[in-house]
Formats: structure tokens, C-alpha cells, sequence
């Protein structure tokens, strides 16, 4: 059985996580979306509760998981029986970043292989950060966003005090 993880902070999930996810999900017999501890980011939403929106958001893939883990994503790969990452790239900037990673996992461990998946041109300029700007200002954020999650986006906005 083919099992990917796809990792990533997912502060929110927009439409590209989303695209990335579908995609993945037909390739490979199962897909984990990992949310993971960033330490060098201060996240709109606790790791528990982006968890949750991702999982309203892929609740129509059956093969999709969704889980955090703060441990080592090579480490969490072994224990899970996974050896492909999956990576989005929107431009040659995230390549940079993302290869250098990915050397560093394939040396902490040879076994496992990362995939990048180029995001869909549609999505190529969208980021969480971008998204939590938009809500920050009331922008309509249809076409960033699962339907499933934008009144959790705009509620915790407000709640936070960042409107």
C-alpha cells in the first residue's frame, strides 16, 4: 500500500492545500495530511483546531487522513509506514526552501522520497498568509477557502481582534 504525507502548517487550509490533497489522493492508496508544529510561525489557529478544519474539508476522500505531530516528519513517516512527502510548489522561491528540505530528510533517512506536485495555476499566488490578510480586511474569501471553513476563518479573525 502507497502511503504519502503531505505536511504543512495549513494556517488555514485554503483551495491550493486542497487541490495538492485531491491530486495526491489519486495517485496514492492513502494520503496524511500532517499538521505540524512550526516553530518559527505564530499560527490564527491552535493545531487542534486546524486539524478539525481540514477534516470537514476532506471528509469526500475516503482516502485522506488528517493528524498533527510536533516529532521529526522522517521519524512520523517511519512509525506510519509512509515513504513519499508531498510537497506543493505555486513558484521557483518554495523550490529553493523545499529542496534544500527534502536533501535533509533523504539524508536522515534514505528511504524516503519527496514529491513535488506543482500547484495549480489558479492557486500559484495563494498562501495561508495571504488569507488571513484578506479576512483581516473583509475580503470575500470565496475563492481562497473550502466553503466548509470560511465562517470559522472570519470568526476567529474577529476573535483575535485582528479585524
Amino acid at each position: 500500500m502507497s502511503i504519502a504525507v503531505y505536511p504543512g502548517s495549513f494556517d488555514p487550509i485554503t483551495l491550493g492545500h486542497l487541490n495538492i490533497i485531491r491530486r495526491s489522493a489519486a495517485v496514492f492508496n492513502e494520503v496524511l495530511v500532517c499538521v505540524m508544529v512550526n516553530s518559527g510561525k505564530n499560527p490564527l489557529f491552535n493545531i487542534e483546531e486546524r486539524v478539525e478544519l481540514i477534516e470537514r474539508t476532506v471528509e469526500r476522500f475516503p482516502n485522506v487522513r488528517v493528524e498533527c505531530s510536533s516529532k521529526l516528519l522522517v521519524e512520523l513517516m517511519k512509525e506510519r509506514g509512509a515513504k513519499v512527502i508531498i510537497k506543493g510548489l505555486r513558484a521557483v522561491s518554495d523550490f529553493d526552501r523545499e529542496f534544500q528540505i527534502a536533501l535533509i530528510n533523504r539524508k536522515l533517512d534514505d528511504g524516503i522520497e519527496t514529491l513535488f506536485m506543482p500547484s495549480s495555476e489558479k492557486y500559484t499566488y495563494l498562501s495561508s498568509t495571504a488569507v488571513k490578510e484578506m479576512a483581516r480586511y473583509g475580503a470575500d474569501l470565496r475563492t481562497f477557502v473550502p466553503m466548509e471553513i470560511i465562517d470559522d476563518v472570519i470568526r476567529k479573525v474577529e476573535s483575535e481582534g485582528w479585524r
